[in-house]
């Protein structure tokens, strides 16, 4: 019984699993701005090409 509340009280692990879950966290709140903004960022830089090509001569 002694060692089952040992195991219980041991909180050796913790750390390792509160960083997984922010890193986690992080990654999913990265790939959700990717894919709401990725779209929004490809069409300025196009409009953007498009708008200096003119300057640039091609």
């Amino acid at each position: 019984m002694d060692k089952l509340r040992a195991f219980v009280k041991d909180e050796s692990g913790q750390d390792l699993v509160e960083y997984a879950m922010l890193l986690a966290l992080i990654t999913l709140a990265a790939l959700a701005g990717v894919g709401g903004f990725g779209g929004n960022a490809g069409t300025l830089w196009s409009n953007l090409a498009n708008a200096t090509a003119g300057y640039l001569g091609s």
